[in-house]
């Protein structure tokens, strides 16, 4: 840390800095321009392009969209492509289903009025409009660093360096990461982001709240047959193939443009038995009946993975803090009974982004936007999620089919009659969670086919993901002995089973035993290792600016 110190570098001040170019990051940047158009905002966005880590299913509720850019539909955004036509829910066992009538449902999880296509590109779409209205936009720069004050307060971010060998050594063509000053900065780095985690814990965010709780979402882009293609088809399911291992989460497809059906799979990271390997529950799923005869004769062209809130409304942490505030998903806004996120996001940065353009016109800077926390919990963000509260705890707690009936019963009474069937629950960690293998069998997978299953690595070269090779490996363990310590031989080493690149993997040496090895060039930055090892040791930082994966059209 003193050789950083040390380091000279160039300072850049902005009114706002923007960490993160999701909906969240986006929305807050285009609602300061409208509001101000004199401000100077900065959003810094660690992939190589905006959109390139963007990852979601995604069917889309236009909500807040509506409200910052009343005519998107007329203006070019690909989002209006395909609006949602049909919509099917369906209760998986391993050879059939059974179709969940919607009139069982509360009427939020319809998805009328919805689109369904890409989320990455959404954002590129509005950081076109933000660049429209002067914000400037730093692709490839990632907020490596916090910057604080001589009160303790937020002062921008510092951006990673680049050109540094992997032991931490400048290279020929080194350059220092910059200074970004700000009046205010807006964190919105997506789930669980690691100046997320570190504002947490400095301003003890979390104090009045649950821990926040995880899913790993896995994605394919397919081309089907197209007398299979149904434009605006969504279909969500449930049961099989998690029902066999005492775990939890559920699929979808989605039908969306040019004959591409968009599919996935989440799996909540709260699961016991350290066997279960998210990524082979999510081949098998595909090879389910129903959705194996959707893609059969079609071809996959993408993959990727990333970990999605479950936590709700319980788990939103306390939002403003001294110079800065939390948006989107480093807040944990995910209504996980829809399956949505992307429009609370957007409006939790655009209520932001008034907050602080309010305080700026008054003079204000580095002080902490309490009015910005009361107009979050004061919003339609707060009203939506706390009808579904219940829901995820419900689930986990009881299992899917009686958990389904009990978090379906507490949305209905707390639909038509403002109360559920119980006070919001508490959660747990999803590293706690985790018990001892020798409780469980272990899961025989099948192997894949190459047709509609696939093994991992080759399913990371379909994320096009790239890493500079000679740099600091951005998988940070906090004790190099633990893997092998406690890991292998308490839990059967499962951050070689929950991690959806591949990244881990025990190997064997010829005198000393087992030793972890990462393989960080495969890591699609979905942060589970950071989340799901059960003794929290393993940190995820920002790697060199650009790396990750370079999503096309997810």
């Amino acid at each position: 840390m003193a050789e950083q110190d040390a380091i000279e570098r160039e300072s850049m001040p902005y009114d706002v800095v923007i960490v993160g170019g999701g909906p969240a990051g986006l929305g807050t940047a285009i609602r300061l321009k409208q509001i101000n158009p004199d401000l100077s905002v900065c959003i810094l966005e660690k992939g190589s392009e905006i959109g390139a880590h963007i990852l979601s299913g995604a069917t889309y509720d236009p909500k807040a969209l509506d409200e910052l850019l009343p005519t998107w539909r007329e203006d070019g955004c690909p989002m209006a492509e395909v609006p949602v036509t049909d919509n099917w829910h369906w209760n998986l066992t391993k050879n059939g289903k059974m179709a969940i009538p919607h009139a069982l449902m509360p009427p939020f999880l319809s998805n009328k009025g919805n689109y369904t296509g890409s989320l990455g590109n959404l954002c590129r779409w509005l950081a076109g409009q933000a660049e429209a209205l002067g914000v400037e936009i730093f692709p490839g720069f990632p907020a490596a660093e916090v910057l604080y004050g001589d009160k303790g307060e937020v002062i921008g971010v510092q951006t990673g360096d680049m050109g540094v060998d992997r032991e931490g050594q400048p290279k020929g063509d080194f350059q220092p990461g910059m200074n970004l000053l700000a009046k205010y900065t807006v964190f919105c780095e997506g789930a669980r982001g690691h100046l997320t985690k570190r504002l947490k814990a400095k301003y003890d965010l979390e104090a009045d709240c649950q821990p926040q709780v995880y899913g790993i979402g896995m994605k394919e882009l397919w081309d089907i047959d197209p007398d299979k293609h149904v434009p605006g088809r969504v279909i969500h399911t449930q049961g099989w193939p998690l029902s066999e291992s005492d775990s939890w989460g559920g699929g979808f497809l989605y039908h969306q443009a040019n004959n591409q059906v968009a599919l996935g799979f989440v799996c909540a990271l709260d699961y016991k038995n350290p066997w279960v390997y998210p990524f082979e529950e999510f081949q098998r799923w595909k090879q389910h009946p129903e959705i194996r005869k959707i893609l059969e004769g079609g071809k996959r062209v993408s993959y990727g993975a990333r970990a999605i809130n479950e936590g709700g409304w319980q788990s939103v942490p306390k939002l403003d803090f001294p110079g800065g505030v939390l948006a989107g998903c480093s807040a944990g806004f995910v209504n996980v009974p829809r399956i949505k996120g992307s429009h609370t996001a957007m409006k939790s940065g655009m209520l932001a982004a008034e907050a602080i353009a309010a305080a700026i016109a008054t003079g204000r800077e580095g002080d902490s936007l309490a009015e910005y926390d009361a107009a979050v919990r004061d919003s339609w963000i707060a009203k939506e999620l706390k009808l579904v509260q219940n829901a995820e705890p419900m689930v986990a707690k009881f299992g899917g089919d009686l958990g389904t009936i009990l978090a379906g019963t507490d949305m209905w009474l707390r639909t038509l009659f403002g109360f559920g069937l119980a006070k919001p629950m508490k959660h747990h960690t999803d590293a706690s969670a985790t018990q001892r293998a020798d409780l469980y069998k272990p899961i025989a997978y099948p192997k894949p086919d190459g047709v509609i299953s696939f093994d991992r690595l080759t399913s990371v070269s379909f994320s096009f993901t790239n890493h500079e090779e000679d740099q600091p490996c951005h998988l940070r363990l906090k004790d190099p002995s633990v893997p092998t310590r406690i890991n292998l031989p308490l839990y059967a080493g499962p951050e070689a089973r929950y991690c959806p690149a591949g990244v881990y993997e025990f190997v064997e040496t010829a005198d000393a035993g087992p030793r972890l090895q990462i393989n960080a060039q495969n890591c699609v930055h979905c942060k589970t290792c950071d989340i799901k090892d059960a003794t929290q040791n393993i940190e995820w930082v920002t790697p060199e600016g650009g790396g990750g994966p370079n999503y096309p059209n997810m």
